[in-house]
């Protein structure tokens, strides 16, 4: 509601309007086409009918479908009023139990038990579910193994594991009781060996050895808390051998599930049947290699010898039949498989609600922790299932899980503990009205016995019609019905009493039948007989109303498809199908369609709106906004969430938001086999993402400061000593070599001063020699030119 003194004026003046508006806008369509009680409850589930006989006469003739007010106004009793309204009635609510102590029929899981609903067309009621894994609940453990040769070792190694299993599922609850079943394969041709001779009793005659004959399925130990006959059992047991690689381990599955006298399966306990291979196995149709035509019936077939002997006259069951099965006796089924099968196993697993994976050893030696490791998944896990929901119910809801946060779109939850209770918020609305108005459905955890019963009623029809008077007189003698204040004439009579023929024509009436004076009779589309249209036929759809101005075929489209094709065309609304809204139906009310890997809406970045995910943090897109190159990457978010549930630390730990970020599984081992033991190894074999850390994680707690200042300060000084040494070191052998130079110059100076002073003794002596030897020749250079001038022949 809109508080004027609390707004501006301009804002106040916004919703003054659009209240005024939406008021114009209900009577119009309450009134708009509408002819009968029943038509006015299914406009809106705020219009009423009045009844009352004298409503509108001596005055304007008021719609007698309108909102209750209205009618009120307009001189209406409120006992001449049909307005039905919705209505939750709880009739049984149990409190939830906090242990399993006692007779198991007192145990109660689920809070409430029934519930009573009335629902008018299109209204809506919400209720509020509680669920919780209460402790030390009884547990019926069925363990179905596969006989054929291949798993002989198998079978040896579970001959010793008795006692260990019994002992390890003790630490979970007091009250446990172990069966045993194999089986092998369909004993006909071409699944078993029918040459050499002797191969159909002694299968293993081509390899030398003995081994059983080759069987379907057989029931070996009802379910017993003597650990002791489990063991002796399987004591007992011999492999056998079938033909192609495949087994018929879906026969087994079915067989145990629906046997519920012969295997003993107990009302108030949780079921998990075990169901051990190194192989595939065979499916629906499958049979028909062998001939096999007849559909499985899902019925019960272990004869008194405890064998199934209908497994070479009915086919392999299909998945969809399993599924069937196992919720109806409240059975989860786990799957313990070797490696080279997981991923085909893993596929199986999405199809069957309640159902987990793991990998079995070569020898099965590790099946004991394995089955271990699939109870506590189970139990961490509460996943509401809906069963024989009418078509004409939606149902949304909301989980809130851990730490009270709500997760709209969401009726699961995960990475609980025994004892953790968490709650739904389910909307039950109104898409339609069924033939038959009293529907039953049921809403149940996943492998529980306790499920809360659900019945509703479709308020449709109108209380006054129960009094409709055939042939009254107050329908001009006779001439129709009257119920809920108004005529319903017989054929060939018009006129709100019925009192006018079809043929009969009065001009005076012509005015009833135009909604003004320029207006045409009857909207164009009929003709006005007694004041009364009669709506001409049309090609294109049904034409009705007071003045023939309906019609279902004149309403928005969208993508050349009326009503978006999901929705009906009424009086030019469209009426939406459930999970579908808007002008035109092509808004889509689901969210699952935007709920991530994660659980998250949109991942966390966006919202969800019609359907589809609008991104909003920048940097997201996708489908779900998954992909954001500039939010933190996944494995940043897988390894704040191990931290976070298995380490119990971490930024997700302290701002308490594990529950709803975290939805992957996680899988504790031993050793990750990776030599960077710090990482997380990530799997995502079918769309669902798995995340395996270490037991003892290797990451380091947060740095010493003294340690860090310490550790600091003595790579200084041991870096400062380590300069001084390098640079003593240096500078001693650039003195040693600088020293020896030295020397060898120094030798050199001595020697060179020896040759300088020979040296200069001798060139005195060559000098004086020369001179002489020039005086000499000078002198006989003298003599000849002597001679030469007195005329003489020089030689």
């Amino acid at each position: 509601a809109c508080d004027v003194g609390e707004v501006p004026k301009a804002e106040a003046l916004l919703c003054l309007c659009l209240l005024v508006c939406a008021e114009l806008m209900s009577v119009f369509t309450c009134g708009l086409g509408v002819s009968t009680c029943k038509q006015c409850l299914a406009v809106h589930p705020s219009c009423a009918w009045c009844f009352q006989e004298s409503f509108g006469q001596g005055g304007a003739a008021s719609s007698r479908c309108d909102l209750k007010k209205n009618l009120l106004a307009a001189g209406c009793e409120a006992r001449a009023m049909e307005s039905p309204s919705s209505r939750l009635q709880v009739l049984q609510d149990v409190p939830l139990s906090e242990r399993a102590s006692g007779a198991t029929a007192d145990v109660t899981q689920i809070r409430p038990q029934k519930l009573q609903l009335t629902l008018r067309p299109d209204d809506a009621k919400q209720f509020t579910v509680k669920v919780r894994q209460v402790e030390d609940y009884p547990v019926d453990l069925y363990y179905l193994m596969d006989l054929s040769y291949s798993m002989k070792d198998d079978l040896v190694r579970l001959r010793t594991l008795g006692n260990g299993l019994a002992e390890a599922m003790g630490r979970t609850t007091s009250n446990l009781r172990m069966g045993f079943g194999a089986f092998v394969d369909k004993p006909l041709s071409p699944y078993m060996y029918i040459t050499p001779p002797g191969a159909v009793e002694n299968p293993c005659i081509s390899i030398g050895t003995i081994c059983l004959p080759q069987f379907g399925y057989k029931h070996v130990l009802s379910l017993t808390e003597e650990v002791s006959r489990f063991t002796e059992e399987v004591k007992k047991q011999r492999v056998s051998r079938n033909r192609d690689a495949p087994e018929g381990g879906f026969d087994a599955i079915v067989q145990a599930a629906v046997c519920k006298e012969k295997i003993g399966w107990r009302q108030g306990a949780s079921h998990l049947l075990v169901f051990t291979t190194d192989a595939k196995t065979h499916v629906a149709l499958d049979g028909r290699l062998a001939g096999i035509v007849q559909p499985n019936d899902g019925q019960c077939h272990v004869g008194s010898d405890n064998s199934y002997n209908m497994s070479t006259t009915l086919d392999y069951p299909s998945l969809a039949l399993i599924n069937e099965k196992m919720s109806e006796n409240n059975i989860n089924l786990i799957f313990a498989v070797t490696s080279h099968v997981v991923p085909l196993y893993q596929n199986y697993s999405e199809l069957i609600p309640g159902t987990t994976v793991g990998t079995l050893s070569d020898d099965s030696g590790n099946v004991i922790q394995l089955i271990l490791d699939a109870y506590a998944k189970i139990r961490s896990k509460v996943e509401l299932e809906l069963l024989d929901v009418p078509e004409e119910l939606s149902l949304s809801f909301n989980a809130t899980c851990l730490n009270g946060e709500v997760i709209p779109g969401l009726k699961s939850c995960s990475g609980l503990k025994i004892g953790d209770t968490v709650s739904f918020s389910v909307e039950a609305r109104a898409r339609g009205c069924p033939k038959d108005t009293r529907k039953t459905f049921a809403l149940k955890p996943v492998g529980f016995k306790d499920s809360l019963e659900i019945t509703v009623d479709f308020e449709c029809d109108c209380k006054c019609q129960e009094q409709a008077q055939p042939d009254s007189p107050v329908c001009n003698h006779g001439n129709g019905t009257y119920a809920c204040g108004i005529c319903q004439c017989h054929a060939g009579r018009l006129g709100p009493r019925c009192e006018c023929a079809e043929g009969d024509y009065n001009p005076a009436a012509q005015d009833h039948c135009s909604s003004g004076p320029d207006a045409p009779i009857c909207s164009g589309r009929g003709d006005c007989v007694c004041g009364q249209c009669v709506c001409h036929s049309s090609d294109f759809g049904k034409v009705w109303g007071k003045r023939c101005e309906c019609d279902d075929f004149n309403c928005l489209r969208y993508k050349g498809e009326l009503c978006s094709g999901h929705g009906l065309c009424s009086c030019g609304f469209c009426q939406c199908n459930p999970e579908w809204k808007g002008e035109n139906c092509n808004c889509s009310t689901r969210t699952d369609t935007c709920m991530s890997s994660l659980g998250l809406l949109c991942s966390g970045r966006g919202q969800c709106v019609c359907g589809s995910c609008e991104c909003t943090q920048p940097g997201a897109y996708g489908a779900t906004c998954d992909k954001c190159p500039t939010c933190p990457d996944a494995c940043t978010i897988k390894k704040e969430c191990v931290e976070c549930r298995h380490f119990k630390r971490g930024k997700l730990f302290e701002e308490q938001t594990c529950a709803r970020i975290c939805r992957d599984d996680i899988q504790l081992v031993d050793d990750l086999g990776e030599e960077d033991r710090t990482a997380a190894v990530l799997s995502d074999p079918v769309m669902e993402e798995q995340t395996t850390p270490p037991r003892v994680p290797d990451c380091p707690k947060g740095p010493d400061i003294l340690v860090v200042l310490l550790s600091v300060a003595g790579a200084i000084l041991i870096l400062g000593l380590a300069a001084l040494l390098v640079w003593k070191l240096l500078v001693t052998i650039h003195d040693r070599r600088e020293f020896a130079k030295f020397e060898e110059e120094r030798s050199r100076a001595k020697w060179d001063a020896v040759r300088r002073h020979k040296g200069r003794k001798s060139h005195l002596l060559g000098s004086l020699f020369n001179r002489k030897e020039l005086i000499k020749r000078f002198t006989l250079a003298g003599h000849q030119l002597h001679r030469c001038g007195k005329g003489e022949r020089i030689m």
